[in-house]
């Protein structure tokens, strides 16, 4: 087995409006996400679900941790290949399904990260390095739905 490493983050709620969850629409969905030394995220649910919109919720906190977790190990793999990338920005994309039952699951997720190298040579490995990352992205292996990548790489 190889290392192990342990995260922590505490959600805490701050949608009682005095009654608590006496009834569906009773309810805020804020909450808070923290950790220790880090700046305070502000979540809610999606506004489909009686959120606030000007707060993350967790579907998009899912496709930005998917893009990130990409990006990060996209930069590596780079990085130890000798390619130069000088920009990276990555639109991701994802479908929820609701089923019956108050439930629901994603179905896929697609990133598009759009990539800038330094040098013409380097386009080709550039390319294929999208699919070494995937393979080695600690959250897309850890979904059980498809995450594809459509990437564009250019030279900047």
């Amino acid at each position: 087995m190889g290392r192990q490493h342990t995260y922590r983050a505490t959600v805490r709620w701050t949608g009682n409006t005095g009654s608590g969850t006496t009834g569906y629409r009773d309810y805020g969905r804020s909450h808070d996400i923290f950790g220790e030394g880090k700046p305070t995220l502000r979540g809610s649910a999606d506004p489909a679900f009686l959120g606030d919109p000007e707060c993350w919720n967790p579907e998009e906190f899912l496709l930005a941790s998917l893009s990130q977790c990409h990006m990060l190990t996209y930069l590596s793999v780079c990085a130890r290949d000798g390619v130069t990338v000088t920009a990276y920005e990555d639109v991701a994309a994802g479908v929820m399904e609701e089923t019956a039952g108050h439930s629901g699951r994603f179905t896929e997720v697609v990133l598009n990260p759009v990539v800038t190298v330094a040098d013409e040579a380097m386009l080709e490995r550039a390319r294929s390095a999208h699919g070494d990352a995937h393979q080695a992205c600690f959250i897309a292996n850890s979904v059980n739905f498809p995450v594809r990548h459509q990437p564009a790489v250019r030279v900047g």
